[in-house]
């Protein structure tokens, strides 16, 4: 896919975290024609970056926050976050006043409410801006970002942020955008469950699958996940970029979070204690739709 990029004021940005998502996303925003600056712990990536698409790379998070107008992180969790926005030489030592940080990991709202506090007393901005789309979203540019953020932050940000993605939301105030991205993972993990179930029912009773999913990808059970990962899952491949960690990580945000505001989630739980299934199967880095592997077919 070409992505068509939207004129836009060029930025000077910092991308914090190059991982499966966010060694492309940064690359779009270079391509958006941004300045760019890149910091990844791994000194290695962050040279492949420099090599791949231009721009620049710094030693420390402080760094490459340096004069930034917006500087952007997509991490692991709430302590990879803590830990490079914050400290001597974290994100915030080095940004300029009323700068944004922009953050795309999905981590917790009470990590979010913590950093947008802290930048609110240091004279910076904060956005939780989790991202959803996996892998191929953010290689395409197609990413959906859902952000919590006050107005005006939002609007400033926006346009920065569409280099990566097809659509960016205001959903509320900071923390809503990751209790959107919480929304999200527990329906990925209920249709991933029942398509797991679905493909192996039809296995075990003789059916062509690939036919199977095709005639009903076309009716009401039609899904993001059916059309992407069925085939696959009937293949048995699981290598596509999303891993069960990771999405055990999210779950485990998901049910803390129900206990916090009295919700109850007996799918997302029984889910959860699947996904741990897979991991003791060794399928720790195998994609999300590798729950399959737990049920007992014919095939």
């Amino acid at each position: 896919m070409t992505k068509n990029y939207l004129p836009t004021t060029p930025k000077k940005v910092a991308f914090i975290g190059l991982g499966n998502m966010g060694f492309p996303m940064a690359g779009h925003l270079l391509r958006a024609g941004h300045d760019v600056t890149v910091y990844n712990r791994t000194t290695s990536k962050a040279e492949e970056w420099v090599e791949t698409f231009g721009g620049h790379m710094a030693m420390t998070p402080r760094e490459a926050a340096c004069g930034c107008d917006v500087v952007f992180t997509c991490v692991g969790n709430d302590n990879d976050l803590r830990s490079v926005v914050l400290g001597d030489d974290g994100i915030f030592a080095g940004m300029k006043p009323g700068a944004i940080l922009f953050d795309c990991t999905t981590d917790s709202a009470m990590v979010a409410r913590e950093l947008a506090a802290v930048a609110k007393e240091k004279g910076l901005r904060f956005i939780d801006g989790p991202v959803s789309g996996g892998q191929a979203g953010a290689e395409n540019g197609v990413l959906t970002v859902m952000c919590g953020a006050e107005l005006a932050d939002f609007e400033e940000a926006r346009d920065v942020a569409m280099a990566f993605a097809a659509a960016v939301t205001r959903i509320g105030e900071v923390g809503c955008g990751q209790l959107a991205k919480m929304c999200n993972q527990i329906c990925i993990a209920g249709i991933l469950e029942a398509l797991s179930e679905a493909i192996v029912f039809g296995e075990n009773a003789g059916l062509d699958m690939p036919l199977v999913l095709d005639v009903i990808g076309k009716g009401a059970a039609q899904s993001w996940q059916m059309q992407n990962r069925g085939n696959t899952m009937v293949k048995r491949e699981f290598d596509f970029g999303f891993a069960v960690d990771w999405m055990r990580k999210d779950l485990g945000l998901c049910l803390a979070e129900a206990k916090k505001n009295g919700s109850s989630l007996p799918l997302v739980e029984m889910v959860d204690q699947f996904y741990g299934d897979v991991q003791k199967m060794g399928g720790q880095r195998y994609d999300t739709s590798s729950l399959v592997l737990r049920l007992p077919s014919k095939k």
